[in-house]
């Protein structure tokens, strides 16, 4: 509310300026962040929690949902990867003026793609994208994303009912004891990176917003970083300094080949080059990559990359 204020100062004395009246001001503009918190108060929140079976991360208005593939075990490289490296499917919903937003990107191996995809279509919902991330995984994992417009119900059970056409974990259940902390000299890591970390089951886990707007179906997607539109680089520690890492580097069109000269110059596997939505605006490119050296000499070189994009520092 506070950063509404002064924009609806400043529209005021621009229009008192031109001689308009109120008459002529689309005041639905000002008006929708109102709005979706409105409706974000009327969802029945516990409702979908229950319906996915877990409790949401919650950010800002985002509803976040994770789908992690703990049942699988994948190595890459001689690497075994922890379900936070790259194995963490997720749903989050946003609200709006007729009821939630919702986009995800599940975790899925080669046999259960289409019988999932299937079950999402019949049930109303889009798939935007399927694709990899990573390669010389063994098993192979493939990334399934989706999108959803309409009663945060349906779209839960749509989702549910799909993820059980694979062997996702629908039941949550706690570690029997917690990760240790990533055995990283993370302090430095943030300062290289620019923003702070945060460890998250083993992993030591960046998000870097980017700096300009991105909309959907004329809503801002906002905050970018729980709806998958923050730029995200994830460490495992493997011992002895070194750590693997991977994640998504999120591009406009222009940014794309600098990124990866940046990458490529810096021993930083790219492994997918991809769109994820089919109608954001502006149009983006997400790139993935791999990697397993010194951390240090690694989060140089993807700040090097980061030095590329239109990205924020905190």
């Amino acid at each position: 509310m506070r950063n509404i204020i002064p924009a609806l100062i400043g529209i005021g004395a621009c229009c008192a300026a031109a001689g308009a009246n109120a008459q002529t001001i689309d005041w639905q503009v000002f008006a929708e962040p109102f709005v979706s918190t409105a409706h974000a108060q009327s969802i029945d929140w516990q409702k979908v929690d229950e319906t996915l079976g877990r409790k949401p991360a919650v950010t800002d208005d985002v509803h976040r949902y994770g789908f992690p593939r703990s049942d699988l075990t994948v190595t890459l490289d001689g690497v075994t990867i922890k379900p936070a490296l790259a194995l963490g499917g997720w749903v989050a919903f946003k609200p709006v003026h007729d009821g939630v937003m919702a986009m995800g990107d599940l975790v899925l191996l080669e046999p259960e793609i289409n019988p999932v995809m299937m079950k999402m279509i019949a049930s109303g919902l889009q798939i935007t994208a399927v694709h990899n991330h990573l390669l010389r995984a063994s098993p192979a994992t493939f990334y399934m994303h989706i999108a959803g417009h309409g009663d945060p119900i349906k779209i839960a059970t749509a989702i549910r009912d799909g993820l059980a056409e694979s062997k996702t974990p629908l039941k949550v259940t706690a570690p029997a004891t917690p990760p240790p902390a990533p055995d990283l000299d993370t302090a430095q890591l943030d300062q290289i990176i620019g923003v702070k970390g945060k460890a998250t089951g083993g992993v030591y886990q960046f998000n870097v917003p980017r700096r300009d707007p991105i909309s959907q179906e004329g809503m801002q997607l906002s905050p970018g970083a729980p709806l998958g539109l923050a730029i995200g680089i994830n460490f495992q520690p493997t011992g002895a300094g070194k750590a693997a890492i991977t994640g998504d580097f999120v591009l406009t069109s222009e940014e794309v080949n600098p990124v990866i000269m940046e990458l490529r110059t810096h021993g930083i596997d790219v492994t997918a080059l991809h769109s994820h939505m089919l109608d954001e605006q502006p149009r983006l490119f997400f790139m993935h990559f791999w990697a397993n050296d010194d951390a240090v000499k690694l989060a140089k070189g993807l700040r090097a990359a980061l030095d590329k994009t239109a990205s924020s520092k905190s």
